[in-house]
Order: structure tokens, then sequence, then C-alpha cells
């Protein structure tokens, strides 16, 4: 023969999507929530987002040499693990404080699993657990923006987020709607702002990176239960919507690839699973905000629901 036939294993179908692609999309999606941390509480929060990336690029590419793996830093999965862990912090948190995350989220959470796709819980809000149980008093210090003006001190006014707020009964103290949904309010960098989140949720649902279905499910989930366990109060339900972590939630690690299922009805699942735990954390538990507990819980039970939630076969006979 002439030619030669070249097999191949699957799959065949190639497509446009790489994961730098991908997460480039991501890091595009992220920065309007970036420019807004920066806008309420300074120039620090920059500074601690590109520490956050360097670290988190860094210690993936000392793993990889040191174990004499591929260098996958080219992926830019470790910069979006890096700018999300920023943004799961509060606005003045201490460099240390990122150095040890970037360690468990790249080190711990991914790396000792085998690298992108193979670890079983999202990285940056493994860190984010792990710093909350370590470092609690640097993790809840929350400053509090100088309606809007830009803060270049790392020594800032501290003071209660909304959700600790709405968790004491203090009703009368909480700030507008208006500035709860623009980010003018106390809480970690990248979750004050819903406005900056829906524009970076909405251009990756545009760009085909995510689908609809988590994010509107669990959100939809934490209004519907929120409304129902708490006395049909519509407007306190749909204030919760822009506090805590419940938009970069929902849109940016709720959706991440490898920790979510495969099939879209097991995305519903575990988007409507991942919204009742929260709803359950905020109002019963003894913590003001459940969403990255909410998150990683469901994580551990995507192998359960891959399991039984299966796409019909070809030819399946019903």
């Amino acid at each position: 023969m002439e030619k030669m036939l070249m097999v191949s294993s699957s799959p065949h179908v190639k497509a446009e999507h790489t994961t730098r692609k991908i997460m480039l999309d991501v890091v595009i999606a992220l920065m309007p929530a970036l420019i807004a941390g920066i806008y309420f509480f300074g120039v620090y929060v920059l500074f601690l987002t590109v520490v956050s990336v360097g670290c988190c690029v860094g210690f993936e590419w000392i793993w990889e040499k040191v174990f004499k793996r591929t260098i996958t830093i080219g992926d830019l999965s470790a910069v979006v693990t890096g700018v999300l862990l920023a943004y799961n912090v509060p606005a003045r948190a201490p460099v240390y404080i990122i150095v040890i995350g970037a360690f468990v989220s790249i080190i711990l959470a991914k790396q000792v699993f085998g690298g992108i796709g193979q670890n079983f819980i999202n990285p940056a809000l493994a860190a984010r657990a792990f710093l909350l149980a370590g470092y609690s008093t640097d993790m809840r210090s929350f400053p509090v923006p100088e309606q809007g003006r830009l803060l270049s001190s790392v020594d800032a006014v501290t003071g209660a987020t909304p959700l600790e707020l709405m968790k004491n009964g203090a009703l009368d103290q909480l700030p507008s709607l208006t500035d709860a949904f623009l980010g003018n309010i106390g809480g970690c960098i990248g979750e004050v702002s819903a406005l900056a989140l829906l524009i970076g949720g909405i251009y990756l649902i545009i760009r085909k990176v995510i689908t609809w279905h988590i994010p509107v499910c669990y959100i939809g989930s934490i209004f519907v239960l929120t409304t129902l366990l708490n006395g049909f109060d519509f407007y306190q339900s749909f204030y919760s919507l822009f506090l805590g972590g419940v938009m970069l939630g929902g849109f940016f690690m709720a959706t991440d690839y490898t920790t979510t299922p495969m099939t879209i009805k097991g995305q519903i699942i575990f988007a409507l699973g991942a919204g009742m735990i929260t709803t359950l954390i905020r109002l019963f538990g003894g913590y003001p905000e459940g969403v990255s507990y909410s998150i990683l819980i469901m994580n551990l039970v995507v192998p359960l629901i891959d399991k039984y939630v299966k796409v019909r076969r070809f030819g399946e006979v019903v």
C-alpha cells in the first residue's frame, strides 16, 4: 500500500477549545471583579493577587520539575487558581496567608493527586477552608470600603460583613441594596461586587466555557430555600444573593470541569445540593457563610452522582 492509515486512540473528534483557551477566558471573566476590588479596597488588592498567582505558578513549576513531570504552567490553570485564591481572602490579608494558601491549593489539593484533571476538590476552595481553620482571625478581618475611595495602606477600618449582620439580626445596619450589588461592602476581595461577577459569568456563558445550568440552579435554589425557611421575606432572600460568595461560587467555582458531574442532569443535582447546604449553613449553622463548604461537600459527592446519572448509550432499548 502506498498510503498508510494512521490509527490513534479516541476521541477522534477535535474541538477548538483547549485548556489554555478555556483558562484564558476564565481569567478575562475574573478581571471585572479585580477592578472592583481595587476600586473599593485599594492597590494592595492587586499586590495580593499578583503574589497569589506567582506563588501558585511557582509551586506548580517546582513540583513538576522536582518529580520530572511535564511542565503545565502554560495551560494557565495555576493562574486561575491563583486569582480565585486571592478572591477568597480579605482585602488586607497578610502575604503569608497567600503563600500558605497557594501551597495548599497547588500541592496538597492538586498536584499530589496527579495535577490538572485529577483533583477531586476545588483547589482554591480547599485552601480557603484550610486558612479559615488555621488562621481564622486573619481570614475574618474584613476592611470596610470608604465609599469607593482607593485605600492604599494595609491598615484600614474593619467591620462586620452584611452576612454577619444578618446572622446577628442587625437588619437595620445593613448597607443598601445598591451598595451590596455594586460591592461597596465588607468581604473578601472577589466576592463583594455581584455586578462584576455577573458580567464575568455572562461572558463565560456567551463564550460557551460554562453552561447556565449550575449557576442558575445554584443561585435559584438559595433564593427559593432562603425564602421558604426565612418567613417568605423576599427582599432579604434577594438581598442575600449579592452577599458572600454566591456569585463567585456559582459562576466560577461550582462550574469547575474536574470537580463537577459530567452530565447536565448530574450538574443540576450538584447545584441544587450545593444551594441547599449553603442555605442551611447560613440560616442554622454557626458560620455566616456556607458557599465554600457546600461546594467542597458536593465535590465529594460527584463520583456518586456520576455513577448513577449516566448518559443513555446509543442503541439502548427502552
